[in-house]
């Protein structure tokens, strides 16, 4: 596309033309998904972030005025905004998580340890064992380091998905074997 086409559809989106506003999305929606993206690291997370940018963008045609970039810069400014909004929205569901933690922590005293306890947690060590070494590490990091999926990537440079597929695959297998290990009445095997 030339600047000329992106003058007639920048007018067209302004003016309301259907027509254009599918062609504006087919043309700039890779690089808002892409900023946000890159910005976010979860593609779930800036899809609904491209979504609300064209959105926002559809009910502010009306204020959309010509300079320099064009539409693809006034997309780009609402596209930062709106990670901005993303970013902040984690921050808070973080902090109402780690308080509604410590608010659970403070009313439920941890049991004290009885030999069942001691027996789920060797069956546990003992499932923990037999995982990947990839998918042990991410389950460690999570549960005795307390790092969130984004800082484990951070930390072992895997990318956030492998991490995420990591923990989902391992809470999974050990589920499973430990509700197999814990059924009352079923021999278990000598391992």
């Amino acid at each position: 596309m030339d600047d000329q086409d992106d003058t007639r559809l920048a007018a067209g989106f302004a003016a309301g033309d259907e027509q254009c506003v599918a062609a504006v999305y087919r043309r700039w929606r890779p690089l808002v998904h892409g900023l946000a993206v890159r910005s976010l690291g979860d593609e779930r997370e800036a899809e609904d972030v491209t979504q609300q940018v064209f959105l926002a963008a559809w009910r502010g045609r009306g204020g959309y005025r010509p300079g320099p970039g064009g539409l693809g810069a006034w997309l780009t400014g609402i596209t930062r905004h709106k990670v901005a909004d993303a970013l902040e929205a984690r921050t808070r569901r973080a902090r109402v998580v780690r308080a509604a933690a410590r608010v659970c922590a403070q009313a439920r005293p941890e049991p004290e340890p009885g030999p069942e306890r001691a027996v789920e947690r060797v069956l546990l060590l003992g499932e923990l064992a037999r995982l990947p070494s990839a998918q042990q590490r991410v389950l460690r990091l999570a549960f005795y380091a307390d790092l969130t999926q984004s800082q484990i990537a951070d930390r072992t440079g895997l990318p956030l998905g492998t991490v995420k597929s990591h923990m989902r695959r391992a809470l999974h297998v050990l589920r499973q074997s430990l509700e197999q290990s814990l059924e009352p009445g079923v021999p278990q095997p000598i391992r």
